[in-house]
C-alpha cells in the first residue's frame, strides 16, 4: 500500500498538471484537455529531441553492451593483477554522474583539453576543436562519454553472469573439439542471455533518462542540437516555467520507456522459447 502510494501519487500529480493549464509558479487556472499534448507535438525541437533521444539510447546502450562482454570475459579469466583490474573497471562507478560528466567536459576544452592534445599529438588535428561548440562534434562527444561510464556497471552484470557459468561446460566443450569462438557462441552467449536482458533492460531506462551528461555538457547547446527528452522536459518546468506541456513530456517519456522494455522482454522470451 506504501508504495503504491508512493508511486502513484506523483503519477496522479504529472497526469493533473499535463491536462491542465498551469502558471509558471504552479497555479493551476483550468482544464485544458489535450492542449498541453498539442503544444508538444507542434514543437521542432521536441520532435528532434525525441529523435535524439532514441539516436542516444540506441548507440550509448549498444555501445555499452558491446565493450562490456569482451572486457567482463578477460575479466573472468585467471591472470596476474586480475583483481586490482576489476577494482580499476569498477572504481567509476562509484563517482556521481555530475562529477564525471564536468571531468570530461574539461577533457574536451579547446583550449587546454587532454583530448585535443592527444590528437595532435598524434596528428589527426592541426589545430584545436571546439568540440562542445559545434552540433556535429558535441552530441557524439556525449554518446562516447555516455558509453564510458555505463561500462563499469554492465561490466559488473556480466561479470557475476560469467561467473555463474559453470567451468565444466568449457572443459567438455574443449574435449569434445569446440574452439574458442565456437564455445562463446553457442555456450557463452545462451547461458549469459538472461543477464544480457538484464543489462540492456537496466541500461535502456537509466540511459533515457540520463539527466547530468549532456546538461553539464552543453546544456541541450549549441542551438539546442543535444537536447534530449529529460533536459528539454527540464528546460521548460524550470527555464521557460511551462509545468504543463513538461508534464506531457514526462508522460511521453514514461510510455516510450514502459513500452520499449515490454516489448523487448517480449521479443527475448519469444527467442528463449523458440
Amino acid at each position: 500500500m506504501l508504495a503504491v502510494a508512493i508511486l502513484g501519487y506523483p503519477l496522479f500529480e504529472i497526469v493533473r498538471l499535463a491536462v491542465s493549464d498551469v502558471s509558471r509558479f504552479g497555479l493551476v487556472r483550468g482544464f485544458a484537455g489535450f492542449d498541453n499534448f498539442r503544444r508538444i507535438l507542434a514543437d521542432p525541437i521536441f520532435l528532434a529531441a525525441l529523435l535524439r533521444t532514441l539516436e542516444w539510447t540506441l548507440f550509448v546502450v549498444g555501445g555499452t553492451v558491446l565493450i562490456a562482454l569482451p572486457v567482463a570475459i578477460v575479466l573472468r579469466l585467471d591472470f596476474y593483477g586480475r583483481g586490482i583490474a576489476r577494482t580499476i573497471i569498477m572504481l567509476p562507478w562509484s563517482i556521481a554522474l555530475s562529477m564525471a560528466a564536468v571531468v570530461w567536459l574539461w577533457a574536451f576544452n579547446a583550449d587546454y583539453g587532454m583530448i585535443n592534445a592527444m590528437l595532435r599529438q598524434v596528428g589527426i588535428l592541426d589545430r584545436p576543436l571546439q568540440w562542445m561548440a559545434r552540433p556535429e562534434t558535441a552530441f557524439p562527444a556525449e554518446i562516447v562519454v555516455g558509453v564510458l561510464v555505463s561500462i563499469p556497471f554492465t561490466t559488473t552484470l556480466l561479470l557475476g553472469g560469467l561467473s555463474a557459468i559453470p567451468g565444466e561446460v568449457y572443459e567438455a566443450a574443449a574435449i569434445d573439439g569446440a574452439r574458442p569462438w565456437q564455445s562463446f557462441r553457442h555456450l557463452t552467449l545462451p547461458l549469459l542471455g538472461p543477464f544480457i536482458n538484464i543489462a540492456v533492460v537496466l541500461n535502456v531506462i537509466h540511459v533515457f533518462n540520463s539527466f547530468p551528461i549532456i546538461w553539464v555538457m552543453t546544456q541541450g547547446g549549441p542551438n539546442n542540437s543535444t537536447h534530449i527528452l529529460v533536459t528539454y522536459l527540464y528546460e521548460m518546468s524550470f527555464y521557460l516555467g511551462r509545468p504543463g506541456p513538461a508534464a506531457a513530456v514526462s508522460l511521453v517519456v514514461l510510455a516510450i520507456v514502459f513500452t520499449a522494455t515490454a516489448l523487448y522482454m517480449r521479443l527475448r522470451s519469444r527467442e528463449e522459447m523458440a
